[in-house]
């Protein structure tokens, strides 16, 4: 295998392990909002996260020098899919159960390959917009399916603010195939992190003043960790990496292992219920995956540069 043919599977496995552990630290994260008030949760995520990456930040040799745009797409990057997506996710989780976030994050996909056309004008090809539809409808298939048990816990606040979480992921992904072409996937993390944590300290520092730290378990400390180091360090250097060498739209269909992981998590880990149909939902979600991955006849069309 040449190292050309090689390079979009590897970029896959980066997409699909990025979404994987997004969609695992939505889920766990159910059980860190018991423990720690929402703002300060995710000011400790940044903070600690800010501290991981401290190298990252300065400008490597394949760097170029950040100009207007980029600062202004990194604002954004971290805008909407650090600071606003981490407020919407931890408060809609918090007011509904981590199989209902895998049930609205079903429509990522769809969203992602939206905005890639509307925005960087990607043509989508048949082949995805199946994939697409496969994915979708695989995961929606959960919501006809819910048990009792968690459908007696949804609240329609929680899920609306877990719409939002979806579309600021998905204005995520779009803004972050702009910003690959000229910054390393390593800065970008770093630089998307520190905006997110300057963001959230003053509200942060609120709610860490009244809150009682000793009383917070091993346990919550090194869940803690493992979100901060997944959510603001390995999932973004894992999609910024994959992203560089795949169209956004067909970037968007690896956004369905995200549901598929937080339904998992509930289910092996919150006990949450779990179904037959379920499987299948699963089953649908991943053939999206295959569908548009899968190599064609033609080469995927490339982004119209913006």
């Amino acid at each position: 295998m040449t190292r050309a043919s090689a390079t979009p599977w590897l970029a896959y496995l980066c997409l699909a392990g990025s979404m994987a552990l997004v969609g695992s630290y939505v889920g766990l994260s159910k059980v860190l909002v018991l423990v720690f008030p929402i703002f300060l949760l995710a000011w400790l995520r940044f903070g600690i996260a800010a501290v991981a990456m401290a190298g990252w930040v300065k400008r490597g040799v394949g760097d170029t020098p950040l100009n207007a745009r980029d600062r202004r797409l990194l604002f954004l990057e971290s805008f909407f899919g650090n600071f606003l997506f981490s407020i919407c996710m931890l408060f809609g989780v918090a007011m509904s159960t981590a199989l209902a976030a895998g049930v609205i994050m079903a429509g990522m996909p769809a969203m992602v390959a939206v905005m890639s056309w509307l925005f960087l004008k990607e043509r989508i090809a048949r082949r995805v917009m199946l994939g697409i539809a496969c994915a979708v409808a695989g995961i929606a298939l959960v919501s006809l399916t819910k048990p009792p048990a968690a459908t007696a816990h949804d609240s329609s606040l929680g899920n609306l603010l877990l719409v939002g979480a979806l579309t600021c992921e998905a204005s995520y992904v779009v803004i972050g195939k702009k910003l690959t072409g000229s910054v390393s996937a390593k800065r970008i993390s770093a630089l998307i992190n520190l905006w997110g944590l300057a963001l959230v300290t003053p509200l942060g520092l609120w709610q860490a003043l009244s809150f009682d730290f000793a009383r917070v378990g091993t346990g919550s400390w090194t869940l803690l960790l493992f979100y901060s180091m997944a959510a603001s360090m390995v999932t973004v250097w894992l999609w910024m990496t994959g992203l560089r060498h795949v169209p956004a739209a067909k970037a968007g269909i690896f956004t369905v292992l995200l549901p598929v992981s937080a339904a998992a998590i509930g289910v092996l880990f919150l006990g949450e219920r779990f179904s037959a149909p379920q499987v299948a939902a699963f089953a649908l979600a991943l053939a999206g995956v295959v569908l548009a991955t899968w190599p064609g006849t033609r080469p995927a069309a490339t982004p119209v540069p913006g």
